[in-house]
């Protein structure tokens, strides 16, 4: 999503908000005349007042829509406050100011300016367009002051502002990293795979769909996958190449947040799963290099193959797997009464449970913290890493050794 031009733009009517795109402001409150406004000599951006200076900052994160959207949203508040109730441009906002911006998004008043009535979400262009749905709880207002003070940061390094007033907040004790709970346990696992194992297979749609379901699970658990990777990612992706020692191994590319690609161990276990999905759809066991079908591949009728084989949408991934835990949880309710607390978690289960399952189980095996890192991309490899294959062959020997999704025997 590009940016939007920021002019022209409406005037503000009547006091009320308006969106970023459509603001127009005065002289007095533009921040041409900032009160924390550098000198312009020196300065590293163009920007002659504070919509264009926010617009130079917001255009960094043009590649990335949600980042874009956060960002923008974060943004726009802070100026709409600050126009419309201090009657400040941005580049004149102090500490104190900020302080009580802060107090302000735990609850926004008054709410007819700035809270959304009722919960429809508008389009921006709408006349009742708020940017509030409501106050923010205190992880979101810890989120929206980060994001301003990385702006401000910002606008003080390239030159525009004389300094960054959020550089004054108390510092906070970072958070004790908080522990992943929603995963699986290894018996709820096996209760999922049980369930996909035990479904139908008579007809040819029923025989790809338990196919596709199984092969969704597979790859999610064994590649500890986002399931924006899943959808995102081509068969043409695994690769394999030989180590030091002359053993062929397997691998698969994948592009994950910020762009950054990663290397995902392919594991014996993992290829054979491969090989299985794709000869249910009568394809060849082994991708081809440049193959361009999707990871997951299209159902027979409506789904055809004469839909040009189009990559499984985040929305159907979603559906998939929520009728598989559905199904799980269903099985578990009709052992008896006893089982519906945990019938309940497959139920609430979700894409991002398998990745945490997978992680989970991977250290409750002792693979090597290191290894899922970078097998989940928490991190970037360093610089050289590219050059020390022989660590990465150690990462996949590990994979492959203790990580196992198990099947069993083949129907």
């Amino acid at each position: 999503m590009a940016l939007l031009p920021l002019e022209p733009r409406a005037s503000l009517v009547a006091s009320l908000p308006a969106p970023l795109e459509r603001l127009h402001l005065p002289p007095a409150l533009s921040g041409a005349a900032g009160t924390n406004r550098a000198p312009p000599v020196g300065a590293r951006i163009a920007a002659g007042d504070d919509l264009a200076a926010v617009t130079v900052w917001l255009a960094r994160y043009a590649d990335n829509t949600a980042t874009l959207a956060t960002y923008r949203r974060e943004v726009e508040r802070l100026i709409l406050w600050a126009v419309l109730q201090l009657g400040k441009p941005l580049s004149s906002l102090t500490h104190e100011d900020l302080l009580a911006y802060e107090r302000f998004l735990a609850d926004p008043k008054p709410a007819a300016r700035w809270v959304l009535a009722g919960n429809k979400k508008l389009a921006r262009g709408h006349a009742d367009w708020r940017p509030f749905a409501g106050p923010l709880s205190p992880g979101s207002v810890r989120q929206a002051m980060v994001i301003l003070n990385a702006l401000f940061a910002w606008l003080t390094e390239a030159g525009y502002l004389a300094g960054n007033p959020l550089a004054l907040a108390r510092r906070r004790r970072a958070p004790t990293q908080a522990r992943i709970t929603r995963y699986l346990s290894h018996d709820l696992w096996e209760t999922v795979k049980d369930t996909v194992a035990a479904m139908p297979t008579e007809t040819a749609r029923e025989r790809l769909h338990a196919a596709r379901c199984r092969w969704v699970l597979t790859v999610l658990y064994l590649g500890g996958l986002r399931a924006s990777e899943l959808t995102a990612t081509t068969m043409g992706a695994f690769f394999c190449r030989r180590d030091i020692q002359g053993i062929e191994r397997w691998w698969l590319e994948v592009t994950g947040k910020g762009n950054k690609s990663r290397l995902v161990p392919a594991t014996d276990e993992l290829i054979a799963e491969l090989a299985r999905y794709r000869r249910a759809h009568e394809l060849p066991p082994t991708p081809q290099f440049g193959e361009t079908r999707p990871l997951v591949l299209p159902l027979i009728g409506s789904e055809g193959r004469q839909s040009g084989e189009k990559p499984l949408s985040r929305g159907a991934l979603h559906l998939v797997l929520k009728e598989v835990f559905a199904m799980a949880a269903a099985r578990l309710r009709a052992r008896g009464p006893e089982w519906e607390a945990q019938a309940d978690v497959l139920a609430s289960a979700s894409a991002h449970w398998l990745r945490h399952t997978a992680g989970s189980h991977m250290t409750d095996r002792q693979v090597d913290l290191r290894f899922v890192r970078d097998n989940f991309g928490h991190s970037s490899l360093s610089t050289t890493s590219g050059y020390l294959h022989s660590e990465e062959d150690a990462r996949h020997e590990a994979t492959q050794e203790r990580h196992r999704i198990g099947w069993g025997s083949e129907k």
